[in-house]
């Protein structure tokens, strides 16, 4: 393991635009004790230094956030709505699945593989004269927008896409097309 030494670490924070405070915050350890370290006045134990460069390398590459990578404004349906309804804002938009949103809340979603599934049970001529409650799923997962990406990323092993709800309300969507942008 590289160590550096104690110019390069106080380099690298001013270099961030890192207090020591910031630092040491972050780190978990006193203000004081990281600048005696880059002051070469105490040697610190391998876990703290550890603790200090890890902070640094955070602030050097922050991590994506789900905020940054959603889409707005979230086009969505309400349970009540006819299941035509749902269909034509799908086309318009080009999504296969729309959130169900009631009273600013989401509460499942409508997607082309459950209009189908339906329609395969009660017959096309049926299913015009439904509600979007009819074909309703299980509600995407929601994150708060400084959720990381990592974590988008894991749900959207499961689910056909992610909500991220602030201040108690959906500000937006992020689907796998919209995380596989992000390779371009």
């Amino acid at each position: 393991m590289y160590i550096p030494t104690p110019a390069e670490l106080r380099a690298k924070r001013i270099l961030l635009g890192l207090r020591q405070a910031d630092v040491a915050r972050k780190a978990g350890i006193s203000q004081s004790m990281v600048a005696r370290i880059e002051s070469g006045t105490v040697d610190p134990r391998v876990s703290t230094l550890r603790k200090i460069v890890q902070v640094l390398k955070v602030a050097e590459n922050p991590s994506i956030t789900a905020g940054s990578v959603m889409h707005a404004p979230v086009h969505a349906v309400t349970p009540d709505d006819a299941i035509t309804t749902a269909v034509a804002i799908m086309e318009e938009e080009d999504v296969s699945q729309l959130p169900v949103i009631e009273n600013g809340f989401p509460i499942g979603c409508v997607s082309e593989s459950a209009i189908v599934n339906t329609i395969e049970q009660i017959g096309i001529a049926r299913a015009h004269t439904r509600k979007v409650k009819d074909f309703m799923e299980s509600s995407f997962p929601t994150v708060p927008p400084d959720a990381d990406v990592e974590t988008v990323v894991h749900l959207l092993q499961q689910h056909h896409a992610v909500l991220v709800l602030g201040g108690g309300k959906v500000q937006g969507v992020i689907t796998k097309h919209d995380l596989i942008t992000l390779i371009g």
